[in-house]
This record gives C-alpha cells, sequence and structure tokens, in this order.
C-alpha cells in the first residue's frame, strides 16, 4: 500500500531535518521506496502495515533518531489524490488554499473555530467529506483569526496542514 506522512513542525521554529535523514529513518523502520516531497516533512512510502501502526512506528523512530517529539498523520496516496481533486476553491493567484489534515472528528472544531473568528477580504472555509478546506488572501495566513489558532498547543497532534501547491507536487510524485 502507498502512504503518505504528514510530519507536524519540520523544520520551524528549531526543528531542522534534512529530508535525506528522514528518508533513511523511514528505510530503517521498513518502509519501501520512499521518496520525500519538498522540505516541509511529506514522505511518500510502501508498507503493508496498517496507518495506526506505521503512525506508532515511525513516530517512535523519528523521536528517537531526532531527539524531539515526533507528531505525524499518514494516509493512503488515494486520500492525497481525493483531497487535492474535492478542493472547492478555485486556484487564485491572490490566495492560498490550504488542505488539512487531522486527527478524527476535529474538522467540525475547526469550522467552529473558523466560524468565531473575524474573516479577511475572500477568507471561507469549506468541509469536503470530512476534509477541511481553508481559502486566505496570500500574505494574510499568520495575521487571520483562524490562522492563529494553528499554533495552539491543543492542536499539535490533532492537525497538520499544507498548501494546496504542496499537495500537487504530492501528487505528481504518487
Amino acid at each position: 500500500m502507498r502512504y503518505c506522512a504528514f510530519l507536524r513542525g519540520v523544520n520551524v521554529k528549531g526543528t531542522a531535518m534534512k529530508m535525506a535523514d528522514v528518508s533513511a529513518v523511514f528505510q530503517n523502520a521498513g518502509m519501501k521506496n520512499v521518496v520525500s516531497v519538498l522540505a516541509t516533512g511529506n514522505i511518500l512510502f510502501d508498507s503493508e502495515k496498517n496507518e495506526k501502526q506505521l503512525k506508532t512506528v515511525l513516530e517512535k523512530s523519528m523521536a528517537d533518531h531526532f531527539d524531539y517529539e515526533a507528531f505525524m498523520f499518514i494516509r493512503k496516496a488515494d486520500f492525497v489524490s481525493h483531497a487535492l481533486k474535492n478542493n472547492p476553491f478555485t486556484k487564485s493567484e491572490e490566495y492560498h488554499t490550504y488542505i488539512f489534515i487531522t486527527s478524527d472528528d476535529i474538522v467540525e472544531e475547526l469550522m467552529n473555530e473558523f466560524d468565531k473568528g473575524k474573516k479577511s477580504d475572500g477568507e471561507a472555509a469549506k468541509i469536503v467529506q470530512k476534509v477541511f478546506y481553508w481559502k486566505i488572501k496570500k500574505g494574510d495566513t499568520l495575521n487571520s483569526d483562524f490562522g492563529k489558532i494553528l499554533g495552539k498547543k491543543s492542536f499539535k497532534d490533532k492537525i497538520t496542514s499544507r498548501n494546496i501547491n504542496t499537495f500537487e507536487k504530492i501528487v505528481a510524485k504518487i
């Protein structure tokens, strides 16, 4: 089975990792056909294990190797393709679109958080088939009310997000 691991907190706030080193950790943990996509912690690989088993094995391997508290989300390759295909927002040079990779049943909580905050011009969020999408004007991501919740400690093991352009690159390598 082909999977994508989305690592959280890679190459931000002092957690620097070379993707070649991350790929080696995955290979040493028994993963096959390991390929990294960008420097933001997106790793494609093959395994016969299920997502829950992989999360346990890979988080421990990453934590042991890099000496940090590893968080990642493991999704089957078809999730990545479907999430990209189901993007409800039209691509625009003025806006970023983010796809959220989440733990179970948090998308409604994300929508509640989004609904509570003040919105910038054109900012929008939608849930499509249990996947949360967020559109925000370029340059406003970290200044928006919703953008500020993304760094909350209470969400660190529940969400990570990737720009739609990253999803396109991942799908191109699947």
